[in-house]
């Protein structure tokens, strides 16, 4: 498979390396600052207008700036897509407008790990059988590395979609600082920027007894990664029409 990767900074890296070891070959490099990389016959370009022919699918790893405009680029050029970036999300109906008007193909997630479906699946669960016990509020938190441009991440807005649906004392969540105490139907939801974490989320059940915790930390950005290929794979494999989550992959 030819893939083209739109982004180069660590997570493209480390797709490169993962999608080279699967037998796959990088056609093209697409990013700002892009220049001075070892090319190997490869395109570098800055942006995805430079990308040639022979591309089987684009991995998008850019920045909430430049997301929505790469994506759009790429599938008017009738390049399928998969997209981990963050933070544009407010933007999905037109990208999926975009890609219903041209015929394209693109998976999007807030997270490509499988650890991590399993971790929104299991705090779904937990916040529906503690929905029972009024006792226990509802809270959470992320943490990630300094250089992370959105807050809160991708992950943590979907881990709440998900904790909100499953119970019915918690109607909305609280991203921001809180000078109040929160009302009991606000689910508060903190946010850290702080070294190289790479991604910790946790939501929590307190009561005046006790606490039960639900945790996924991250160890590195490997699964991220292997899902992000995986996904290029299935959407190359077969010719697919239309807007896919990673949970329609798995």
């Amino acid at each position: 498979m030819n893939i083209a990767l739109v982004g180069y900074g660590k997570m493209g890296r480390l797709i490169e390396r993962t999608a080279l070891v699967r037998g796959h070959v990088i056609i093209a490099v697409i990013d700002p600052f892009a220049e001075g990389v070892a090319a190997d016959g490869r395109v570098i370009g800055k942006t995805v207008a430079d990308i040639g022919g022979g591309v089987n699918v684009a991995i998008e790893f850019s920045s909430p700036a430049s997301a929505v405009g790469n994506i759009k680029a790429l599938l008017a050029a009738g390049i399928p897509v998969v997209t981990g970036t963050t933070g544009w999300y407010d933007q999905l109906a037109e990208v999926e407008a975009v890609a219903k008007a041209t015929d394209g193909s693109l998976v999007w997630s807030s997270n490509y790990s499988i650890g991590v479906r399993l971790f929104l699946k299991i705090a779904a669960f937990a916040a529906n059988a503690a929905d029972l016990y009024e006792e226990y509020d509802i809270a959470g938190y992320e943490s990630h590395h300094n250089k992370k441009a959105d807050s809160p991440s991708g992950t943590a807005k979907t881990l709440v979609e998900k904790v909100l649906a499953a119970q019915t004392r918690k109607t909305k969540a609280v991203y921001d600082k809180l000078d109040r105490p929160p009302a009991k139907d606000e689910l508060h939801f903190a946010s850290i920027r702080t070294g190289s974490d790479p991604g910790t989320h946790a939501v929590f059940f307190d009561s005046n007894a006790d606490t039960i915790e639900i945790i996924h930390r991250v160890r590195n950005r490997e699964g991220f990664a292997s899902g992000a290929v995986r996904a290029a794979e299935w959407l190359a494999a077969t010719p697919r029409r239309g807007v896919f989550t990673l949970d329609d992959m798995l």
